[in-house]
């Protein structure tokens, strides 16, 4: 049994991963909905320390003390704790837990001035195991080397920015976002030579995108078995607006990190 599964067979308890207790309303409104509370339960904010803390970026709780988000999400800088169990990031709610993290780490091959490089993927360490209930529970992860197929029905979820230059959401967001193949993506009149097989693209219909504040956090796709997993964690979208057409956005490819996370777990 590899690190990762065994991680897994000691932490998701009675709840296992990917099925949440309180189940998505999936939609197929193109711009987005406020998400059921706590349908997404492996939904975390990553909040850092200025006069308050203040949400940043999303992320998935993917053991009871482990997080997954975007290597651009951390700086050395700041201070930083994550909240599970959230919904209304601007109400007192009774299932929601803040977190101080023992350890941070970044891939070692990202570059901060090179996001499109790629490797945007950092793990955070949780100080404290996170106690599992409906409200709060782990994702998934797919199989190393898993390949989604053009137009497979994802969904990304967050507190981000409802429209270029727009306010952020005081309650969790979920939009549907297909993915949009390799070979497609990197079309010179998509967003070619800056995609890697490293990377996932969904959307670009020019209506839905993940935006400041998304960062960080999931692509959810159900598997044939009916199980939610994390195949892509929101990466970047383009300079000229978070939902521009044939722009999709852009995520970490999990798949392609299954061994790197077991090496940091």
């Amino acid at each position: 049994m590899t690190p990762l599964i065994l991680a897994f067979a000691l932490f998701a308890s009675a709840y296992g991963c990917g099925r949440p207790a309180i189940e998505p309303e999936l939609t197929r409104v193109v711009n987005g909905v406020d998400a059921k509370p706590h349908s997404w339960p492996w939904q975390i904010s990553l909040q850092y320390e200025r006069n308050g803390f203040r949400h940043t970026c999303g992320g998935s709780l993917v053991a009871s003390n482990w997080v997954m988000t975007a290597a651009h999400c951390i700086s050395e800088d700041l201070t930083y704790r994550v909240v599970v169990g959230k919904h209304n990031l601007q109400q007192a709610e009774d299932s929601a837990k803040a977190i101080v993290p023992s350890k941070i780490i970044v891939h070692r091959h990202y570059n901060p001035v090179l996001i499109a490089t790629g490797n945007d993927i950092a793990m955070i360490k949780l100080s404290e195991h996170v106690q599992m209930s409906d409200e709060v529970q782990l994702a998934c992860l797919p199989a190393p080397g898993t390949i989604l197929p053009h137009n497979y029905p994802c969904y990304i979820t967050g507190w981000g920015r409802l429209s270029t230059g727009g306010p952020t959401s005081e309650s969790l967001q979920q939009a549907p976002m297909p993915v949009v193949e390799y070979d497609v993506c990197r079309r010179n009149d998509w967003w070619g030579v800056s995609i890697r097989r490293s990377m996932i693209c969904a959307g670009g219909d020019g209506v839905v995108g993940g935006c400041n504040g998304d960062s960080g956090g999931p692509l959810n796709c159900k598997n044939a078995d009916g199980v939610w997993e994390v195949h892509g964690i929101a990466s970047f979208v383009s300079a000229k607006g978070c939902n521009y057409i044939q722009k999709p956005t852009v995520f970490t490819r999990v798949s392609d990190f299954n061994e790197w996370i077991d090496e940091v777990w």
